[in-house]
Parts: structure tokens; sequence; C-alpha cells
């Protein structure tokens, strides 16, 4: 009798692991919170240059704001008002409809700029002036943040490894928390970026460890229903980061109310089990032993536990290698893993920086941005409940491609959609946005099945390090739209398709048990439906 029979005979889907998801719940809500802030927290306004140096002139002084700014902020191409620069004199000509420049000297910005605050009352770009010639910067702190989350994977995902999953979530909300709250209070840009950096770190740990904890507390029935449920914590997250947004539209203050609710995951923590698939593995059978104990206990299955001792569990996963420490390098080590490692890293890398690349431009399909998100997030729950009949009749390897290739796909259509037709541009988008999101979605739960126990933190944190080095780059990829305006989405349209055609050459693990050993996935995959049947 394995563990996969055990946890079906005590129920891989009861009270106990109910609790498990809501305690994890109310850390992963936080997520998108912080992963999508920089949607609103350093949002661009709409700005043009501080002409207050102008008021010494009479005439000047007595203009409306409009003439103030047709005399002072010279025309762009398509007749909107430059950001950038301005007159170094007024051009009161303009006043009486001459639109000659030819004397006029045009220089940048002398006095700063002038911001319209009614969308939002406060960004970092308002705050530290990060427009125009320091734009990139504006950019970059969605790069910092991420570049953090790519650190802290392979660390999470090893330490995760070697010490277990539930002390490695506590680390990760008490320090998601601290450094959340310290980025709010930062008083210069270099502060703010440090504290980005180590936020993203921390909340590492909470997306990567909470999702093989759920994982290996579910029977291999209901493993499908774990990844896409857990899923949902993110569109969640995603419906409370729009209203906290909208109703909080100061940057400082917004940190600390996506952060809340990370105080309630630490008081919670104290009844978050242990994975004992983990610690058998690592030979500590009676740790695991109370826990399997307890989650039959929650889920009235004690009776079938009368012949299960600490010995029958060791045995049962042949936990006798588990004196073996197990590193990133063994992800490398024999053929079968390293094909696995590499394909699967590929693949990730191309889901995150095409996912982010749609979820971090909500300004570029014409419609508010708190809508956008709400229509973004709303346009999730469908889509995941789609994905779940999917995973459980087709499989997990044809949802990954038919996700990526119809994400490119709709990408595509958009490079030929004019910008003015906002609404057809919005309906394209939001379909690739779900079909973005399925990618997310199944290949969190592709990534757990196909790594073996004793590996499988350090699998995620690795495959979660390349999947954060995408969407590192994905914001970038933006400012090449001043080399060809369709560039970035060419790119993001490509990286779709080639994750695609990638992901083929990954193996199927539909109903099948998950591996221990790294030794496993050289043989055929063991199938079972209703784990129930066997004794």
């Amino acid at each position: 009798m394995n563990f996969d029979n055990i946890l079906s005979e005590i129920n891989g889907f009861g009270k106990f692991q109910v609790r498990l998801v809501l305690i994890q719940m109310l850390a992963r809500i936080s997520m998108p919170c912080h992963f999508l802030l920089n949607n609103f927290m350093a949002a661009v306004p709409s700005h043009h240059c501080d002409l207050s140096a102008f008021n010494d002139g009479d005439v000047f002084g007595n203009l409306t704001l409009d003439q103030k700014l047709a005399v002072g902020v010279p025309a762009e191409q398509d007749g909107t008002l430059s950001s950038c620069w301005m007159f170094s004199e007024p051009q009161y000509q303009h006043l009486s409809g001459s639109n000659s420049n030819e004397s006029a000297l045009i220089v940048e910005c002398q006095n700063g700029w002038v911001y319209d605050n009614s969308t939002f009352k406060s960004t970092v770009v308002t705050e530290w002036d990060l427009v125009c010639s320091r734009k990139g910067l504006s950019k970059a702190t969605a790069t910092i943040f991420f570049v953090g989350v790519m650190c802290g994977a392979p660390i999470f995902g090893f330490l995760s490894d070697r010490f277990g999953r539930r002390p490695l979530l506590l680390v990760s909300y008490v320090s998601s928390a601290v450094f959340a709250v310290l980025s709010a209070f930062s008083n210069s840009y270099v502060m703010f970026a440090i504290m980005r950096f180590l936020t993203g770190m921390s909340y590492a740990g909470i997306s990567i460890v909470a999702v093989a904890l759920n994982v290996e507390w579910f029977g291999i029935e209901y493993r499908t229903f774990s990844g896409i449920i857990i899923s949902l914590d993110w569109t969640l997250g995603n419906w409370l980061l729009a209203g906290i947004a909208y109703c909080v539209n100061e940057w400082r203050m917004l940190i600390l109310a996506a952060t809340s609710p990370l105080i309630l995951a630490i008081i919670a923590w104290r009844w978050l089990p242990e994975s004992a698939r983990w610690l058998l593995a690592n030979g500590k059978a009676d740790a695991a032993h109370h826990y399997i104990m307890m989650c039959a206990k929650m889920n009235d299955r004690t009776k079938f536990m009368d012949d299960v001792t600490p010995n029958v569990l060791l045995e049962s996963t042949e936990a006798q290698s588990g004196d073996k420490k197990y590193s990133f390098v063994d992800l490398f080590r024999t053929t079968d893993i390293r094909k696995l490692a590499i394909c699967s890293g590929t693949v990730w890398y191309g889901v995150a920086f095409t996912y982010y690349g749609i979820c971090l431009n909500i300004t570029g399909f014409g419609l508010n941005p708190y809508l956008t998100q709400f229509i973004f997030a709303s346009i999730e729950m469908p889509m995941k409940i789609g994905v779940y009949f999917f995973l459980e009749k087709i499989g997990r390897r044809p949802g990954e491609i038919w996700a990526l290739l119809l994400t490119g796909l709709c990408l595509f259509i958009n490079i030929f959609i004019a910008k003015d037709k906002w609404v057809i541009r919005t309906v394209v988008g939001v379909l690739g946005k779900a079909m973005s999101e399925a990618s997310f979605t199944i290949m969190y739960l592709f990534t757990t099945e196909l790594y073996p126990t004793v590996v499988r933190q350090n699998g995620l944190g690795y495959t979660s390090f390349l999947a954060r080095l995408g969407v590192s780059v994905s914001p970038l990829i933006m400012l090449l739209e001043d080399v060809w305006h369709l560039l970035p989405a060419v790119i993001y349209c490509a990286m779709a398709f080639g994750s695609g055609v990638v992901a083929s050459r990954l193996p199927e693990t539909l109903n099948t048990q998950l591996p221990e050993f790294i030794k496993d996935l050289e043989k055929p995959r063991v199938k079972r439906t209703r784990m129930k049947e066997i004794q």
C-alpha cells in the first residue's frame, strides 16, 4: 500500500483539505495585489511641464489654464500637447490663432511637472517624477519586484525541500508583510526599489510552497480540482485589487491595504499542517503519522488507520532513501529529469512572459484601468471552470499546448486592429488574457505532478526562477515600441507560439501517481482513476 492509497482511504478531499485551502487563501489573495500592483501604484497620469515660472508676467497670470498651455507647451505631431517639452518663453501669438513656432525655443521641463490627479491622487511616478527621460524607472518598479521573486524562488524551493513546507510558509508570510510595509514608508526611490525587491523575494515562497503543499495533500482523483481551486485565490485577489485600487488612490496606503490579508494569514498559520508526503520522503515517519491521523480524524476516517503505523508508512514510500539530501543539481543529473527540467523551464518562461505582458499593459485597451482590471479578473472564473473539465477529460499536455497557441493567436489578431477600435481590441485582449491565465493555471498543476516529491520544491523553485526571469523582462519589452510600435506585440505573440510547441515535449500526468523519487521518472507512470479500488 503506497501513500496515495492511504490518502485515498482517509479521503483525499475532505474537511482537512478544505481547511488547508482556506488557510492558505488568506495569504494567496494578496499575491495578485502585489504582483499586479504596478498597474496602479506606478500608473502614469496625464502630465505637462510646470509653467509657474511664467507667472511673473502680468499677461500670463490672467490667462486661463487652456490658454497657458497653448502659449507655454508645444504640440506633438498628432496635435496633443507635449508631456516633456515647453517653450522657453510664452508664445502669446498662439492666442490669436498663429501656430508659427519658427522662432520659439523648445526646452525640457525646467520646473518639474503638473499631474492630473483626477484618477490617481498619487503614485510612485508623481512622487519621484518618473516621466520623460526617467520613464524607464517607472517600468523598472515592476521589473525590480519580479527580479526579487526570481531570486526568491530557487531559495525558497531549496529551503522548503530541505526544512519542510510549513516553516518556510511562515517565513514567507512574515517577511512579505514586513518588507511591504517598509516599502510603503520609503522616503527615496532607492529605498523603495530595495524594499520591493525584498518583498518580491518573500512572496516567491507563498507562490510556490503553497501549491506543492496543496497537491501533496490531495488524492489522485482530486488533484485537478486542487490545482484549480487554489488558482481561484488569484481570481479573488484580482477582484480585491480592483476594489482596493478604486477606493484607495494614494500609493502608500494602497500598498498597506494590499498587504493586510497577510496579518490574518500569520495568525492562521498555527493550524497549517506539514506535508506528510514530504515528511515520509525525508524519513520522518512519526511526524507524518501524526498529520495523517489528524487528517483521518477530521475526515471521519480513523477506522482505516488501525493497521497504519509509522513503519508501514515508512515502507509505503521507500523512505529509507530519505537520508539523501537533494539540490538543484539533481534536476539535471539524469537524462529523464534533465529533459523535464529544460522543457518545463522553457514553457514557464514563455507562460509568465506572455501573461504579464498582457496584465501589465491594461491601459493599452482604451478603457478605465479599474474597469479593465475588473474585466480581466471576471473572465478568469468561467475560464477556470472550463479548464477543470478540460483537464479532467483531455489532459494537462493538450490543455497547455492549446492555451498557449490560442493566446498567441489573440495577440496576433490584435496587431491588426486599430487602436481607435477599443471595443474590439478589448474583447480580443480579454480572450487572450483568459487563454494566458488558463496556461498559467494548468502549468502550476502540471509542474507539481511532473517533479518527484524529493525535488518537487526544487523543481518549482527552478521553474519559478525562469518564469520570473520572463516576467522581469516582460515590462521592459514595452519600451521597444519606440523602435517599432508593433515590436512588443510581435515578441509576445512569438513567445506564446514557441512555448506551446515546447509544451508538446512534456509527458502527460492525468490520473497518474505522483513520483516520489527521481528514479520513478524512469518507470511508466502508474495510472489510477479511483484509488478506493486498491487496498
